[in-house]
């Protein structure tokens, strides 16, 4: 077995077990990025063999706040399964994770495949059906989330979740880098947002995305979700909360938990 699969194997008991494990980046100091994409990969295979299926992917570290605080210069990504996807309404239950957070963003819907060899904005902007408001629920099997870029790589991009909104709205009719977000926690507001805080503008994080997988020969499909990375800071979730997001021209998204 190479560090990789073990990796991945570490990830993904940890997630079944809800029993979090010491940092990568403390147990295999010489762990690089690409070996922490292909333990993705190995936790992606074995819940596959399990029957869960991808309908998506998620953006993280888009924004330069984030990026700072684990010293990297570049986003990473993680993939969503069928069965992270909740109903909007329905209260989640938050024994299902370790130390989970929320964090609201843009999201997109695909109409069309996506080949990171030879993607730019403009195949980007042709291949998204709509965009939706999202939260995510981001959890780390990392134990008290001291996680490095490669943890958190390794980790499936820390991937916990995700609740879309009922909006939707098409490219034309929306400007993203401008879109105002506001995030309300149990009836208070809690932070704001603008789309441009994602790499000055979401869709350039879906390039980015594209090209990111396209090094590992996975190609984003249509039908597929792209969440686009969030748009303020991730907080710390708690039983009986509730959290709105609300968008400019594209609607809201609202998280329950028990």
């Amino acid at each position: 077995m190479t560090v990789q699969d073990a990796l991945g194997k570490e990830i993904y008991e940890a997630e079944k077990t809800g029993v979090p494990i010491a940092p990568f980046t403390e147990t295999y100091p010489d762990i690089t990025v690409d070996d922490a994409y292909q333990a993705q990969l190995e936790y992606v295979e074995k819940r596959q063999a399990d029957g869960a299926v991808v309908k998506g992917k998620k953006i993280g570290l888009t924004s330069l706040a984030m990026q700072e605080m684990l010293g990297v210069d570049r986003p990473d990504y993680g993939h969503i399964f069928d069965d992270m996807i909740h109903e909007e309404g329905k209260p989640i239950d938050t024994g299902q994770y370790i130390k989970p957070r929320v964090e609201f963003e843009i999201a997109f819907v695909l109409k069309h495949d996506i080949d990171g060899a030879t993607v730019t904005r403009e195949n980007v902007v042709e291949a998204i059906d709509y965009a939706v408001p999202a939260a995510e629920i981001i959890d780390s099997r990392i134990r008290d989330w001291k996680i490095k870029f490669e943890d958190t790589v390794a980790d499936n991009g820390s991937s916990a979740g995700a609740v879309f909104g009922k909006g939707q709205a098409k490219l034309g009719n929306i400007d993203l880098p401008s879109v105002r977000m506001e995030v309300f926690k149990n009836g208070a507001k809690l932070d704001e947002g603008y789309g441009s805080a994602v790499l000055g503008d979401p869709l350039e994080a879906v390039v980015w995305l594209a090209k990111a997988l396209h090094q590992y020969d996975i190609t984003l499909k249509a039908g597929e979700v792209v969440l686009a990375g969030a748009l303020t800071k991730a907080v710390n979730v708690e039983s009986g909360d509730t959290f709105k997001a609300a968008f400019d021209d594209l609607g809201e998204v609202e998280v329950k938990f028990s």
